[in-house]
């Protein structure tokens, strides 16, 4: 009796360490562009958008890890001196941990939240950068979620599927879709690339000028909840089109 063939370890494996290796070349890429955007003073906002930032609740503990590993390369170096191979390993190690630290922090600032034109991108990180137009944009409201422990990244139930991009654990604002909305996410599956979601939750230092940019560009009024979900969209008016 035949069966079907058992999948092969080695390759699963192989491409699995090249899906990480290419991840990791990816990340260190985004590293170095955000400190050429920091040096440059050139924030990645497209042209007629506005940025948010959303760093604020962790740009303290940023700083604090930055100056901490600096002092940890001076320390190492004192005691490993006389041993010029460990000396050079570890300096090498040290530095790069203190150039990630920075690269993360200009990650944070140089690469915001974005409101425009074009819709809305949702950003996190070095790599994570959603676009979403404002056709599949069904309403974005002031919502505060702050669970104890560090939420899920994705949430199911009742026919929803939302991600949740939280800062310290905290999300402030909702974006759902009009539908069952496909976005790429860094990383591989089951938390990572393709997936199908019917709303975002993310976190923005200033959540209520988010939504008052949302309404400049996507049209109508927050209701009671803050809760933006035109009828009449922009550019509609004339066609005597509504949302």
């Amino acid at each position: 009796m035949s069966g079907a063939a058992p999948p092969d370890s080695g390759a699963t494996s192989g491409a699995r360490a090249l899906a990480l290796v290419r991840r990791g070349l990816s990340l260190e890429k985004h590293l170095y562009a955000s400190i050429g955007r920091a040096v440059l003073r050139r924030p990645a906002v497209p042209p007629g958008a506005q940025g948010f930032r959303y760093d604020s609740p962790t740009m303290l503990l940023l700083v604090v890890l930055i100056v901490v590993s600096a002092i940890e390369v001076v320390a190492i170096d004192l005691i490993v001196h006389r041993w010029l191979p460990v000396r050079i390993a570890f300096l090498v190690l040290g530095v790069w941990g203190v150039v990630f630290g920075i690269g993360l922090l200009c990650a944070h600032v140089m690469r915001p939240h974005t409101v425009g034109p074009e819709g809305i991108r949702i950003r996190d990180g070095f790599d994570l950068d959603i676009a979403i137009p404002w056709d599949d944009v069904h309403a974005v409201a002031l919502r505060k979620h702050s669970p104890a422990s560090k939420p899920p990244r994705l949430i199911e139930g009742d026919g929803t599927r939302t991600l949740v991009i939280a800062v310290s654990n905290a999300t402030n604002l909702e974006v759902t879709f009009e539908g069952l909305t496909s976005v790429r996410l860094p990383g591989g599956p089951p938390k990572g690339g393709q997936q199908q979601i019917t709303a975002i939750r993310l976190w923005a230092d200033d959540p209520k000028a988010f939504v008052a940019e949302v309404k400049r560009h996507f049209g109508g009024e927050p209701d009671a909840q803050s809760r933006v979900a035109p009828r009449t969209r922009k550019g509609d008016t004339a066609n005597g089109a509504t949302g």
